[in-house]
């Protein structure tokens, strides 16, 4: 069974500092992730692309719409088809960066996402990985900006960048933590995750633009925290107690976190929350696709994707 049709608003291009841009895609649910536009003096950057042709050919209007030059560098914050399916449309006039992982997990995945979701329109992809990798941190100036670019993790996925401006004092997160969306680490880690927000705190930023969701400040640190301390207890208590992770969910009432998009994502979350409390190391590799599969089980149906 697939999920009805929803009608969402348009993506929009959101100001955030001088010359720096929030590309937000709502509602921010599964491959309607943001994207950020750093319009320097004669030079463009964009973190992130898009899911779809489609919505990556908008993202390049987008960027027309406020800076004359296209971008000169493409940054994935990781290897997910969401923020890097639309490489290839800013390319080869643009060099895509990333950590060193992102360009390996992005090859072995290759287009997998696409068929988790096969009645969406992707368009005629072509996966273009990073061409220029880095290991713990790498700086770029785009015409005046300075954008700081740090591997955090293992926490969403393995191979997780946040690109940091100091002077502007905005922080692009990517899925490291989401705005109004439940977290999501089947691919990382659990307790990797809580360490990654200590960090992101410290960077004392005052605007945020996460992976999924609208434009917040550090606040969105106390949910994330909150639900990824409650998942791990879940799953100490449940595998004291001779529970499945889906059995867990199955029982578990959402209490606050109803709230969040995508609360079907507690299964794999559970399973990742399982493996490290019975001592599996950080972002082992751990069977997604049958993680998703007890995922729709559990949900009664596909997840949505509007993408």
């Amino acid at each position: 069974m697939t999920a009805p049709v929803q009608r969402l608003a348009p993506p929009r291009t959101q100001e955030v500092a001088d010359r720096v841009f929030a590309y937000v895609q709502p509602d921010g649910g599964w491959c309607l992730n943001n994207a950020g536009i750093l319009a320097g003096e004669g030079v463009t950057a964009l973190v992130d692309t898009a899911a779809t042709e489609r919505r990556s050919l908008a993202l390049r209007d987008a960027v027309r719409s406020v800076t004359p030059h296209a971008p000169r560098y493409v940054v994935n914050t990781h290897f997910h088809g969401d923020h890097t399916f639309g490489n290839y449309v800013f390319t080869p006039g643009a060099v895509v960066v990333g950590h060193e992982r992102t360009r390996t997990e992005m090859t072995e995945a290759g287009l997998h996402l696409t068929g988790l979701w096969p009645d969406v329109e992707w368009g005629d992809l072509v996966l273009d990985p990073p061409s220029v990798t880095y290991r713990d941190r790498l700086t770029l100036h785009v015409g005046g900006i300075e954008a700081e670019l740090v591997h955090v993790g293992p926490a969403h996925t393995t191979n997780d960048t946040v690109v940091w401006l100091p002077a502007q004092r905005v922080l692009f997160t990517g899925d490291l933590v989401m705005a109004g969306v439940t977290p999501f680490c089947p691919m990382g880690s659990v307790a990797g995750s809580l360490e990654a927000i200590v960090r992101l705190r410290g960077f004392g930023a005052e605007t945020l633009v996460t992976g999924h969701g609208p434009v917040c400040g550090p606040e969105v640190f106390d949910v994330a925290e909150s639900y990824l301390r409650w998942v791990h207890e879940l799953a100490v208590e449940g595998d004291a107690a001779g529970l499945s992770p889906l059995e867990v969910a199955r029982e578990t009432d959402l209490g606050e976190y109803a709230e969040l998009l995508d609360s079907e994502r507690l299964v794999p979350n559970l399973h990742r929350a399982y493996a490290e409390v019975r001592g599996a190391r950080r972002g082992a590799p751990m069977d997604i696709g049958a993680l998703f599969e007890e995922m729709i089980e559990h949900h009664g149906r596909l997840p949505a994707c509007h993408a």
